[in-house]
């Protein structure tokens, strides 16, 4: 077996929604892709409402921390990563490190829901969409035919997983 695939997402805060990433990656990625997640301005804690969530899907909440991209952007002691993900609006206007081994990158934007006041409820209800939002563009890009696609093709792929919409509940 080839080795598997590593893949960073990318946050400003690496509390939510790069986390949330991190860990359904690295389920539905079946071995063929190794995820980690980042931030340019980490908080420093996970989210508590997002470790319930993966704890209540029984999702993987192990080694799960927040963590500055400063850790594998000098490519000493981190893996070479394949690809590089920001799931953030503000992660994706700043200016990012030079990865090495040039990755590929895409902006798979996602609403903030830690940024949501108010009832338990309704942030739990907000941390459910950004989690669906995000499995379904990873549960995409794990089906995708990485070593058939030419580099220009699988950049389209990515990009246009990103701009993917949720079908409706029901």
């Amino acid at each position: 077996m080839e080795r598997p695939y590593n893949v960073l997402f990318l946050c400003t805060g690496n509390s939510a929604r790069s986390i949330l990433a991190e860990a359904l990656l690295n389920r539905w990625g079946e071995g063929r892709f190794r995820a980690f997640s980042a931030g340019s301005q980490p908080t420093g804690r996970v989210n508590p409402v997002a470790m319930e969530l993966l704890q209540h899907l029984k999702l993987p909440t192990a080694g799960l921390r927040s963590k500055s991209w400063d850790e594998f952007a000098d490519g000493r002691g981190g893996p070479a990563f394949d690809f590089v993900f920001t799931v953030c609006d503000n992660a994706a206007g700043e200016a990012c490190p030079v990865w090495p081994g040039q990755p590929m990158t895409a902006h798979w934007g996602v609403a903030d829901p830690a940024a949501v006041t108010g009832s338990d409820a309704g942030k739990w209800l907000a941390f459910r969409q950004a989690l669906r939002e995000l499995e379904n563009r990873i549960r995409i890009f794990v089906s995708l035919p990485i070593r058939s696609l030419d580099r220009l093709s699988l950049q389209r792929r990515l990009d246009d997983i990103g701009q993917t919409l949720l079908p409706p509940e029901g």
